[in-house]
C-alpha cells in the first residue's frame, strides 16, 4: 500500500486538508525542547532581574503567542481556537527545558501549536 501525503493533492499541488466532516473532540498535545546556555546565563535568567525584565516570563509569553499564531507561521495549518496553552520552563545546569501543553475542542489536532510554543 502506497502512503500519500495529506497536504499534497493528486496533482502534486499543496493543499489544506478538509476537516469539515471530522467530529469536534478534545485535542491535546505536549511538546518538549531544550535550550542550552552558559551557567552564567542560566543564573541571570533564573534571577529574573535583567535590564529588560524577567527573561523567563518573556519566553513563556512568547511561547503562548507563538502557539496562537501557528496558522500564520506554518503554511497549511488550520487556524484553531485554543482553549489552553501552558509553557513551563524548568532550569537545568546547562540551560532550560521547555514544555508546552496545548488543548482545543475541534476537528483537528494541536501538535503543530505545541511544537511552535517550544
Amino acid at each position: 500500500m502506497k502512503k500519500r501525503l495529506t497536504h499534497v493533492g493528486p496533482d502534486g499541488a499543496a493543499r489544506m486538508v478538509d476537516v469539515s466532516n471530522k467530529t469536534a473532540t478534545v485535542r491535546e498535545a505536549v511538546a518538549r525542547g531544550r535550550v542550552r546556555m552558559s551557567r552564567a546565563a542560566v543564573t541571570l535568567a533564573r534571577a529574573g532581574t535583567t535590564k529588560k525584565g524577567d527573561p523567563l516570563q518573556t519566553a513563556r509569553l512568547a511561547g503562548i503567542m507563538a502557539a496562537k499564531r501557528t496558522a500564520d507561521l506554518i503554511p497549511l495549518c488550520h487556524p484553531l481556537q485554543l482553549s489552553l496553552v501552558d509553557v513551563i520552563l524548568t532550569p537545568r545546569r546547562d540551560g532550560f527545558e521547555i514544555e508546552s501543553r496545548v488543548r482545543t475542542v475541534g476537528p483537528t489536532g494541536v501538535e503543530m501549536e505545541a511544537l511552535t510554543a517550544v
